[in-house]
């Protein structure tokens, strides 16, 4: 009890209640007694009857007990709850990617205890984070950029080639550059966008727009893709509704879904893009009959890198669907999947729908 140790010449106290508290426990337990005391022998001169004499005297201790449990739970409040609640909103702000966190010391120096010292660790532990983080954003943001001229050289050397008379094996050599160089661009233009999205370093600009017209658009986009593969389309959408969104983010997230849609689903399948409002909501389903996915896989695919089906793996980099949901996130609108294995896979935007949005789509 109020034992001092050395931390990194530090003096910290291993206790957090000081003995003046167990001493004052103790003068006011003497006290009580004293007056349980005088009570006792006031209520004998007087005569009083036995019941009385019995119940007074529980009525005080109960008394008594009631005014130090309350004391006690304050005690515990101020010393241990109060500064751990602290810390746990704190962590939840680190958790979110909020690194500018910080818990000032519960006592000065000269009077630290240990919890005064996790606190400052915990400072400590969020200022290397941020670092790394910033670190880390100025990696992407560098490198990234010094590597798209060098890579956008060899892409365009490489389609040149393939355009050249060449023989076969020379051929398919130089479209293996060409589109290995062009995913390697996209994975770089989405690790771009990912961290800026992430950083908020990109605001979305809501203005009101056709998302009818913007789902016709992007479907006819991927009618290469499904045509060369065989794939069934089907669309059923409204005329017309208005959306208040980032027009050019949201467009993403429909070419992100569609190339999963038509990447996943075999020759033969079928894909279908349904829209439908009602006064509350907008929702988005785009439906595949390809190969699903387990309850596991469902947990993940949200996570950048994460490619459930690794045969798919060259189609993609794994970061498509992690840039749709953060756009989603910003706007303020949700996903659902639902999945199973061999049955396909539906993904649906819900977009709540505002007073304007609703005369939009009356229109």
């Amino acid at each position: 009890m109020g034992k001092r140790r050395k931390i990194s010449e530090k003096t910290v106290r291993d206790s957090r209640f000081p003995p003046s508290l167990f001493i004052v426990y103790l003068v006011v337990l003497f006290l009580m007694a004293g007056i349980h005391t005088g009570l006792l022998v006031g209520m004998e001169k007087r005569g009083w009857g036995g019941l009385v004499q019995t119940v007074i005297p529980i009525l005080y201790w109960m008394a008594v007990a009631a005014g130090l449990t309350i004391f006690t739970r304050q005690q515990i409040r101020r010393t241990y709850e109060e500064p751990m609640h602290r810390l746990a909103e704190a962590a939840k702000k680190v958790s979110e990617g909020d690194f500018s966190v910080y818990i000032p010391p519960l006592h000065t120096s000269d009077k630290l205890d240990y919890l005064d010292i996790m606190l400052e660790d915990f400072n400590k532990m969020v200022g290397e984070l941020g670092s790394i983080e910033t670190l880390k954003t100025d990696f992407f943001s560098n490198v990234s950029h010094e590597i798209k001229t060098p890579l956008a050289v060899i892409q365009n050397n490489a389609e040149l080639l393939c355009r050249e008379e060449l023989s076969e094996k020379q051929k398919g050599y130089a479209e293996t550059i060409y589109w290995s160089s062009k995913r390697l661009a996209g994975l770089i233009s989405n690790l771009l966008k990912l961290n800026k999205l992430e950083k908020q370093s990109i605001l979305p600009e809501r203005t009101d727009y056709d998302l009818c017209a913007q789902l016709a658009e992007c479907a006819l986009l991927h009618e290469e893709a499904w045509e060369k593969q065989g794939l069934e389309f089907e669309a059923d959408m409204e005329d017309s509704v208005t959306i208040t969104a980032d027009s050019e983010l949201m467009e993403l997230v429909w070419n992100n879904l569609l190339s999963n849609a038509v990447k996943f689903t075999e020759q033969g399948g079928c894909i279908s893009l349904t829209e439908t409002s009602d006064e509350h909501e907008i929702r988005i389903s785009i439906k595949d009959t390809g190969c699903g996915m387990t309850e596991e896989t469902k947990k993940h695919i949200f996570e950048k890198f994460y490619q459930g089906d690794t045969s798919h793996a060259t189609a993609g980099n794994g970061l498509g669907l992690a840039l749709a949901l953060r756009i989603l996130q910003l706007n303020g609108f949700e996903i659902e999947v639902i999945s199973e294995p061999g049955k396909g896979s539906i993904f649906t935007v819900i977009i709540p729908k505002h007073k304007k949005e609703v005369s939009g789509s009356d229109e």
